[in-house]
This record gives structure tokens, sequence and C-alpha cells, in this order.
């Protein structure tokens, strides 16, 4: 498998209304998303967004409703065209795409996974997930030994038979991911996939996801108003608001550095054990020989259960080649995991 390519955008903009294109220049001057509804009746959707979105990752765009995170994902498969910008696929953009150009992109190259999960009723677990194979002309034989393969994967085998209405809501969301995967496509667009879901539900399918990802190294990119879902799904997280990036980073730097009062206020309530690193905590001035050993790139709530099991007070940090790179205590450890930041 090649490595996966990433995507780029690049100042874009959406403006709902007839005279779009004509408004650009207004909020690049300043105009504010309620001056422009307000005076012009257009609506500022995407404003001067760029975002990096690394190959072969996890994205993760959040915001409340309104935020402009759904319109952005309908941006890389242009659902939605842009006013302005660019949306960059390796060095193509997605933007200047010609219809058939753009459809052997959206066949090819991108699957999506939706929030109300899209199956067609009237067919089967197995038709549903052949249905992208189909489309490109694949044959009925390879496209079901394709199929196969992945609905075992998401933990459906001996239900292929089934239709959609005889699914929980948490297997139809399984039938839409194996869908997905199916397609073998590059990208991958979640948009809320797993918002309709009951709690325990979600954290399966998010660990679903999570495990499929540590082989497949796609490029997703994830919709989600949930903090906690964006903390442990995203290796890069954007949050917006009123259409503009607010923030963007790891989890654990949004966490520790909250760009605003309104960033502060979402990461005040983590669970920090879960998102910093040893590696932010440990003392980098001091390495011991000998003694208990915690890995480099674990999470703090990981290192607390190991200092609580084995009554030890500290522990030598350690990198992938097993060679010491820094110490950490108990302290350090819970100090970190209970001070909130300030921004």
């Amino acid at each position: 498998m090649g490595e996966a390519t990433g995507i780029e955008i690049k100042n874009l903009y959406k403006i709902f209304g007839p005279n779009g294109k004509e408004m650009v220049q207004l909020v690049k001057d300043g105009m504010s998303k309620a001056e422009l509804n307000e005076k012009y009746n257009h609506v500022l959707g995407l404003n001067d967004i760029n975002i990096s979105m690394p190959g072969g990752k996890i994205e993760v765009v959040m915001g409340l409703s309104g935020s402009g995170k759904s319109t952005l994902i309908r941006h890389i498969n242009r659902l939605i065209d842009p006013t302005d910008g660019e949306v960059l696929y390796g060095n193509e953009d997605v933007c200047k795409m010609s219809q058939s150009e753009l459809r052997a992109f959206r066949r090819h190259k991108t699957a999506m996974v939706f929030q109300k999960f899209a199956l067609l009723p009237h067919r089967t677990v197995m038709k549903n997930t052949v249905y992208g194979l189909e489309i490109q002309g694949i044959s009925a034989k390879e496209a079901e030994e394709r199929a196969s393969r992945w609905i075992a994967r998401v933990g459906l085998e001996g239900f292929e038979d089934h239709y959609p209405n005889q699914l929980s809501g948490g297997m139809q969301q399984r039938v839409g991911l194996a869908r997905a995967l199916t397609n073998d496509a590059d990208i991958l667009l979640m948009d809320e996939a797993f918002s309709a879901l009951d709690p325990l539900i979600r954290m399966d399918m998010q660990t679903v996801l999570l495990d499929l990802q540590e082989e497949l190294h796609k490029t997703i990119v994830f919709i989600t108003h949930d903090l906690d879902e964006a903390l442990r799904l995203g290796d890069k997280i954007a949050i917006l608001r009123d259409g503009a990036v607010i923030q963007q980073g790891s989890g654990q730097e949004i966490v520790l550095n909250p760009a605003d009062e309104y960033i502060a206020d979402f990461v005040k309530e983590v669970n920090r054990g879960r998102v910093i690193l040893v590696d932010t905590v440990m003392d980098k001035t001091k390495t011991i020989e000998g003694g208990m050993t915690i890995s480099s790139g674990i999470r703090l709530e990981e290192a607390a259960k190991t200092f609580a099991d084995s009554g030890v007070g500290e522990a030598s940090i350690v990198n992938g080649d097993g060679k010491p790179i820094g110490v950490l205590n108990v302290h350090d450890t819970i100090y970190a995991m209970v001070t909130p930041a300030s921004h």
C-alpha cells in the first residue's frame, strides 16, 4: 500500500446566496457573519479556512451546530461548490475538476459515512456493501469477495442477507463503514458518523475505527460536536466557530493551550489523563538506570495505573529502543491530570 495522500485546504470561503462571489471581498475586509446576513441577506458558511490534513491520519473537525463543519467536509468531495479558495488532493485542486474528473474522484478516491447511515432499505447488508463497486463496474464475484472481507472485519459476518430494518443502529453503522471500506478509497469522510448511536455503541464504533486505522492508514476526516470523541480519535483537531477555524493542533496542544475563553470552556471538563502524554510531564533533565520503566508516548492515565499497581513512585521513561529519555514521578503525574490549563 502506497503512502496516503493528504488534503490541503487553502483560503476556502463559502457564502450562501445569489451573489456570493461579490461578497467575498466584504468578508475579507472584516465583515462579520451577522453583518453579512443583516445587510445583504447572505450567509457566511466558511471564512478563510486553512487546514493541512495529513495523509494516513485522522483529522477531526469539531464545533457546535452551525459552526460550518458539515459544510466544510462537503467541500472535500465537492458536494458543495466553494465561493473561493482551494481544496488540494496531492497536486489536484478538487475545486477545478471537470464533472467527469469529479465523478472519478468521488467514485475512486473518496467514500462517505453518514450520521443517518444512508443505507438502501430494499438491499441486504451484502447488496448495500457492494453498491459502490457496482457503480464502478466491478464484477459481482469480485465485489462480493471484497465486501465479505469487510463485513467480517466490522463484526457482521452471518448478517449478509439481513435487511437494514432487521439491524440495530450500531449494526447499521457498521454496514455503512463496511461499504466505505469496500470501495478502498484513499479518503474516508465521516460526517457525525457515530452521533446517532447510544454512548456504549458509540465507544464501540470508535474502537472499531481506531483498530481498522491502525492497519489501513487512511486519510480520514471525521466531523463531530463531541470533544471527548475528537480527543479519542483525532491525530489532529480543528475547532470551528461561525465558519472560521479558532484553533487547530493535537488534542494535547488544545487541552494544554486553549486559544481563547471559548476553547477553554470546551476543554475544562476533559479527562486530562486520557489526553496528555508522559513525555510532556517527565523531567527531561534526569535519567535513571534500572527500576520501573514506562514507554514514551503513553498517556498519563495509563502511567498512573502503572504507578498504582506497582506501588513505585518514580519510573524511567524509555523510547522505542529502550533508551531512557526522562523520569516521571507519581506526584507530577497526578498534578498534571487534575490541573486545568489557562488560555
